[in-house]
């Protein structure tokens, strides 16, 4: 008997070693990745304090994929000299000077040409988004390409789906794509029925054991579509029936926009990149490029950013934008999880005078999310920002507008999770009207706002305070 108790004992221990052997090793693995303190503390201190969750939800959420290249450089070049070869050469851009540094930076850390001569068409309801879309999807002549995070088995998404279907029917090429994790609760047979109708569809990185851990936490955010060549779709708005006929308390409150011209080469762009990751074709002829009508002054680069690369492209951006602002700045998002920089930079703004706008949804679908994104509310409230929320719904708007000049629109919210962990795609507009007209829809949308009063907001129990303060230590995580 005291054998067997001894050897108990001995398995016992050698057990704990190994397990405390593994969770240092772990904890010295995501120190040496060398990332942004703030996000590893959280990691380390998940790991130590509750070691078995904390192991598993490093293992699906953490790891750092950023070294890792989905596509070789060689063919994202390939892909990427077609619209530089077809682009408007730069000086007939016109570019004011003070934004000349911003257009240099984008080129040099995502290799993003101006793009002139685009007519920008918005939306801010899903009943107007979609009527477009479907008309122009019904009127394509060549080809279809379609990339969404959320394509949803509903009424809209089967409106959708019959035309695309209808399409490729008739012999137009269609190419879609979709994320898999988005897209979880679609069943199978709804894009099984489009591959058996002649459309190309292909999941976003799916997820899949053994190798579920390495990509469930880096998902492809963007939503594009490219008709012919001539006319493209990006925005904030997915494919679902929530954009048309709103959440459980209210609108739904989205974004998105139509163009033409230049700036449709670079959302094709974006398109095939993505393309050639998850399908290995490679397109890159003059059909996907071809000659467009110079309809306005409009200047724009189009930004991809994602978990892969040596640069956060698109937070160096937006932090650019807001340092070089001299009049105001003007943000609407449906999360607010700012990396440090991004929370200085509308801090410096602020304090320097720069009238600084922030407006965030009342009622949020995440409630972690929304608790912690309170939590970066005091600091700008102190530094003189002006924050709103949005009473009649869901915000799930992205947009800044800065100076009456450049706006910035796409798909990625102010987060960790877009800057760092998605596959994104926004557009750097360079023009006056357009920003003007962004800055328009902002003020029409803070009539359906209460402004946050830094006397009231400093009231609030401190039961909620210290439930925002306490997710806020897991913001990076997010």
């Amino acid at each position: 008997m005291l054998s067997l108790i001894n050897l108990e004992w001995i398995f016992s221990s050698i057990f704990l070693l190994l397990y405390v052997v593994t969770i240092l090793g772990l904890c010295l693995v995501i120190i040496a990745e060398n990332r942004n303190p703030l996000k590893t503390i959280p990691w380390v201190v998940a790991v130590l304090l509750a070691p078995g969750i904390g192991l598993l939800f490093y293992l699906f959420f953490g790891q750092d994929n950023r070294k890792q290249r989905i596509i070789s450089r060689r063919t994202y070049k390939r892909i990427m000299k077609r619209p530089h070869t077809e682009r408007i050469l730069q000086d007939a851009c016109n570019l004011p000077p003070e934004y000349r540094p911003l257009a240099t930076l984008l080129k040099n850390n995502n290799r993003a040409s101006l793009l002139y001569g685009s007519r920008i068409k918005t939306f801010i309801t899903g009943k107007s988004k979609f009527e477009a879309l479907l008309q122009d999807l019904r009127e394509a002549k060549r080809y279809i390409h379609i990339e969404y995070y959320i394509f949803c088995n509903d009424h809209v998404g089967n409106e959708v789906r019959e035309v695309l279907m209808a399409k490729a029917k008739a012999g137009i090429k269609v190419r879609l794509l979709y994320d898999d994790v988005g897209c979880w609760n679609v069943p199978n047979s709804f894009f099984r029925s489009m591959k058996e109708a002649g459309i190309e569809v292909y999941p976003f990185l799916r997820v899949a054991f053994p190798s579920f851990t390495s990509k469930v936490n880096y998902r492809n955010h963007r939503k594009i579509v490219v008709i012919d060549g001539k006319i493209g779709y990006v925005g904030g708005m997915n494919v679902a029936d929530r954009y048309e006929n709103g959440c459980s308390w209210g609108c739904w409150r989205d974004t998105h926009f139509r163009i033409e011209g230049k700036g449709v080469h670079g959302l094709q762009a974006a398109f095939l990149i993505d393309w050639y990751a998850v399908s290995k074709q490679f397109l890159n002829s003059k059909q996907y490029y071809p000659k467009v009508e110079v309809f306005e002054d409009t200047i724009m680069q189009v930004i991809t950013s994602g978990p892969i690369g040596p640069w956060r492209t698109l937070l160096q951006g937006i932090i650019r934008t807001i340092t070089n602002a001299r009049q105001y700045v003007y943000i609407q998002t449906p999360y607010f999880l700012p990396t440090e920089g991004l929370n200085q930079a509308l801090q410096i703004a602020s304090l320097e005078g720069i009238d600084v706008r922030l407006m965030l949804p009342l009622h949020s679908d995440t409630r972690i999310t929304h608790l912690a994104s309170r939590s970066f509310i005091d600091d700008l409230l102190r530094a003189g920002a002006k924050v709103y929320f949005y009473r009649p719904g869901f915000l799930h708007a992205k947009l800044v507008v800065c100076d009456d000049y450049i706006s910035c629109i796409g798909s990625a919210n102010m987060d960790f999770r877009s800057f760092e962990h998605n596959f994104e795609i926004n557009c750097f507009v360079y023009q006056q009207n357009f920003a003007q007209q962004m800055k328009k829809i902002f003020i029409r949308d803070m009539q359906d706002c209460d402004r946050v009063l830094p006397e009231v907001w400093s009231k609030r129990s401190w039961k909620k305070k210290f439930c925002e303060s306490f997710m806020r230590l897991f913001s990076p995580l997010l």
